[in-house]
């Protein structure tokens, strides 16, 4: 994985102490309700694209600067769902300590853009497009949480009650 030289710099004071960053999910949608997703390289699981804010980056760019490198796809965000601190602290393999505020936005593939999924970077050992009903197994346990988020938002979107998520711990599960 490659780790922003922003987050590198920062290492360097304060070692493997917590740090707190932003984050986003893109859940991406073409034409025939199907979604984009990656196999990650570190896990072997499929998931969402995921990605770090660069510092004054806005989320909503984040995101789409995120499929683009992971999966060559266009995409242009339609509705921030939610916004998600994560309880959890996450010990990566280096002995770095991480805390993520998620910003999870719905997208849809940028008109006159690329669709044709394709692996972009170190990320991914594969991508593609995937129907709700057949999705390619293991799921990251962040991607299934995420796609109930995103269920419940387009359950209240499809009832013209569309707002944006503000979610607590104990709906996480």
């Amino acid at each position: 994985m490659t780790t922003p030289s922003f987050i590198i710099e920062l290492r360097k004071k304060i070692g493997h102490e917590l740090l707190w960053l932003n984050g986003v999910t893109g859940l991406v949608e073409d034409g025939h309700g199907r979604i984009l997703l990656g196999q990650r390289s570190d896990t072997g699981q499929w998931a969402m694209v995921y990605g770090i804010n660069e510092p004054g980056e806005q989320p909503g760019d984040t995101v789409v600067r995120e499929i683009k490198e992971e999966t060559g796809v266009d995409a242009e965000v339609t509705d921030l769902v939610a916004v998600v601190s994560s309880s959890e602290i996450i010990t990566y393999a280096n002995g770095d300590r991480t805390q993520y505020m998620d910003h999870s936005f719905l997208c849809r593939l940028k008109p006159g853009g690329n669709a044709e999924p394709f692996v972009g970077d170190d990320e991914s050992l594969k991508v593609g497009w995937f129907s709700r009903d057949a999705l390619p197994q293991p799921l990251a346990e962040s991607t299934v949480d995420r796609l109930k988020i995103f269920d419940e938002y387009l359950r209240g979107k499809a009832a013209g009650d569309a707002h944006a998520l503000f979610v607590t711990d104990n709906q996480l599960h």
